[in-house]
């Protein structure tokens, strides 16, 4: 795209951060920016807005990633081993979720990609962030790194990489996302999803009860976690959408519910980001 006294170029770095079950809104949001015409060459994908990153860099089309997400049972990923969560952190192991994946993306590596994809995932061992990408994994199989990225603590078991052990990457903090991905000043936009609390009657107590004490404990973690504050250095390169009562481990979503996170990811980010990214551009070209 060519650039004149009156026409910035309209070039950005999104950020999916987080998100979950709730990854509609991400699809939304990639909508909004085809209309927007606003372009990009990187993508970076954390903890849920990995899965719709890595998918829309394979070349998919966004309908297909739309329907993709309307036709699957987030449910089926979902797994209730009190043993495994002892021995390996997570009630479900995460390895249906991770062939599923591979299968969508058809096998492919970073280096086979058409878009400079960025996953983040954390290190609990050091704290910090480990990237995957085209320069540091590009043999790597894309859905191997959104495994590692969307380890919900306690929903998925931890992994390790090297001498990382990996869980989700929404937990870093800002700072870890906010860097110059593309090594020429592109301004990145991180788009964050806000859930808000809702309070449920609670099951009756079975002879169980610590599976229903976990989930709640990670509804409320992940909740929490989501209505964060954003640093005042961050907040003109950030997005925020709110997505309601729906939280980041809602795995009984409905084709409606889905399709109203998708509205609300696409006019959010319609509405928002044109006032937002002008600064910014306007930086980057001075």
């Amino acid at each position: 795209m060519t650039s004149n006294a009156n026409h910035l170029p309209q070039e950005i770095i999104p950020i999916f951060s987080g998100g979950g079950t709730r990854l509609p809104t991400h699809i939304g949001i990639l909508a909004a920016l085809k209309d927007l015409d606003i372009g990009f060459k990187h993508l970076v994908g954390v903890s849920g807005g990995s899965i719709v990153s890595a998918l829309y860099s394979t070349g998919m089309p966004l309908t297909e990633i739309h329907q993709l997400a309307l036709d699957t049972n987030f449910r089926q990923f979902r797994g209730f081993s009190l043993i495994r969560l002892l021995r390996d952190g997570g009630l479900s192991s995460g390895d249906k979720f991770e062939r599923w994946m591979d299968t969508h993306l058809k096998g492919k590596t970073f280096e086979q990609l058409e878009v400079d994809l960025h996953i983040v995932a954390t290190d609990v061992n050091g704290g910090g962030p480990v990237i995957f990408n085209r320069d540091n994994s590009p043999t790597m199989r894309v859905s191997k790194a959104v495994r590692f990225s969307m380890s919900i603590p306690l929903i998925f078991s931890f992994k390790s990489y090297k001498d990382h052990l990996l869980v989700d990457g929404a937990i870093l903090s800002e700072d870890a996302l906010f860097r110059d991905w593309a090594g020429d000043g592109t301004p990145s936009v991180c788009f964050r999803l806000k859930s808000d609390n809702q309070y449920k009657p609670l099951m009756k107590r079975s002879w169980v009860p610590l599976t229903q004490y976990i989930l709640l404990l990670i509804r409320t973690f992940m909740t929490a976690l989501s209505r964060e504050y954003v640093n005042a250095s961050y907040w003109h390169n950030t997005v925020v959408i709110n997505t309601g009562t729906l939280s980041a481990v809602d795995f009984d979503m409905t084709p409606e519910q889905k399709n109203t996170l998708f509205e609300v990811g696409y006019e959010t980010a319609k509405n928002i980001l044109p006032t937002k990214i002008s600064p910014l551009l306007k930086v980057k070209n001075a």
